[in-house]
């Protein structure tokens, strides 16, 4: 029996960053991950799509270079290599993270855990069985993609996110279920290496947790490059056929049969809580996640949980986020709770969102007296300059204290832009701080700083 001070289930950004934390401040860790350190973020979702929509994002500039005064003939498309790169780019990270384990002198146990009491867990790796203790123990197991009776995910015809990244060829019709983060990036990716993309949304506009502006400003650009959205369209059933897919749909009691290639569900994850004994402990769950309080411990006090496994927003830095608190609380510390109200959003199509706070209409709904500020890209010097001038910066304020109550971005860099609008937040900063605050001229960040002299009556640029 391996004795620790702190033992992590899952390598994902929260089991790894928790397990380094634990052990900067001087934890006996270990890390238990059946697959590669890195989790489904560094595997299979966040890295490798972005590497992924990166090599789109060459593509249509190399497309389009004849705005910029450059001719390229006779451009080819290696898909294969597509993937290989992004694959590369996984793998090379899931190594680093191994690298980090060794040089903290962490643990890291491979195989499949499982709580035998609130300080013991069961490892299993093959036919090989360790028993570890730990004094302190905190579950990081994540999540998996959510399917629905009809719409089995078969990963062949019915696909999720992770089948998505590693298609032999860019389909010639694929009809992705869900417009959220996911669905939103595989629609401008597929799209623009020429599959004919059908994106279906149940709710009235796509990205619908986002401002109802963003929302808007996406769907006029994916409109433009010739993504069909079908919206306010529930999906019903998914038949599976030898070369395609049919998928039955309905909107205002009008069905119809969407026919493709393939089908990609994008609806959201469910917590991987099955089989990991936090029925055997009374560990409480809620919906496919554990409850968990504000310093991310469950219902048993020395047992934390980190992560996708404990609810929305799914978000890989909220999970790094978390498990930093967990492993300080650990110790004994009295760390600072994680601000949900400050978690930055980021879509990574194009146009990119960023996103974070309130939205105009939250806002407005619980009660605040508010002041919008608004600073379009096409006035933008720089913008203009780069050649890409969709989208905008929405601040919204408080107008009693001038505080900042939401930021809301979409366009060129956008998830880059708003981490600025973060700290912002997290200092309590008012309008006048951020309209004041010299920006370097010419940057896409000085639209930030004109949104804010826009909420207030005093834009200069516009």
């Amino acid at each position: 029996m391996a004795d620790y001070d702190l033992a992590i289930l899952g390598g994902g950004p929260g089991g790894y960053v928790a397990a380094i934390r634990g052990a900067q401040l001087g934890l006996k860790t270990c890390i238990i991950e059946k697959d590669k350190l890195g989790g489904i973020c560094l595997n299979w979702g966040c890295i490798p799509t972005k590497a992924l929509l990166k090599n789109a994002e060459v593509y249509n500039t190399i497309k389009n270079a004849d705005k910029y005064g450059i001719k390229v003939d006779k451009i080819s498309v290696d898909f294969p290599a597509n993937i290989k790169r992004s694959r590369n780019v996984s793998n090379r990270l899931s190594k680093g993270i191994e690298f980090l384990m060794k040089k903290n002198r962490i643990s890291h146990i491979s195989g499949t855990g499982k709580l035998t009491s609130n300080t013991t867990l069961e490892v299993k790796n093959g036919k090989m069985t360790e028993i570890i203790e730990a004094h302190k123990i905190i579950i990081a197991t994540g999540a998996r993609p959510r399917s629905f009776p009809g719409m089995e995910i078969d990963g062949k015809r019915v696909i999720s996110s992770k089948e998505a990244m590693v298609l032999d060829a860019p389909p010639k019709k694929m009809i992705i279920i869900g417009s959220g983060a996911i669905g939103s990036e595989f629609a401008y990716y597929y799209n623009e290496f020429g599959t004919e993309v059908h994106l279906v949304e149940m709710m009235d506009r796509i990205l619908p947790v986002e401002d109802l502006d963003v929302s808007r400003e996406v769907e006029k650009s994916f409109k433009k490059s010739g993504i069909k959205m079908l919206l306010g369209t529930k999906v019903s059933q998914i038949d599976t056929l030898k070369t395609k897919v049919k998928v039955h749909t309905e909107k205002d009691d009008k069905k119809e049969i969407l026919e493709g290639d393939v089908a990609l569900l994008a609806v959201g994850v469910t917590g991987n809580i099955e089989n990991i004994g936090l029925e055997n402990l009374g560990i409480t769950t809620d919906h496919g996640a554990i409850k968990i309080n504000e310093f991310n411990q469950t219902n048993i006090s020395n047992i934390y949980a980190i992560g996708d496994v404990s609810g929305p927003p799914w978000l890989a830095h909220l999970a790094s986020a978390q498990g930093h608190v967990a492993a300080d609380h650990a110790t004994g510390r009295s760390p600072k709770p994680v601000d949900y109200s400050n978690i930055p959003g980021c879509t990574y199509c194009q146009p990119q969102v960023g996103s974070l706070g309130m939205t105009e209409a939250q806002a407005k709904e619980i009660g605040h007296d508010v002041k919008v500020g608004k600073f379009l890209f096409q006035a933008s010097g720089k913008a203009l300059a780069v050649g890409d001038t969709t989208g905008f910066v929405k601040l919204v304020f408080d107008v009693k204290y001038g505080d900042l109550l939401g930021a809301h971005i979409v366009g060129s860099e956008a998830t880059e832009l708003i981490a600025e609008l973060g700290v912002a937040k997290a200092l309590e900063t008012r309008w006048e701080d951020i309209a004041m605050t010299v920006h370097a001229h010419p940057t896409l960040s000085e639209a930030v700083m004109e949104a804010a002299m826009d909420a207030f009556g005093s834009a200069i640029h516009q």
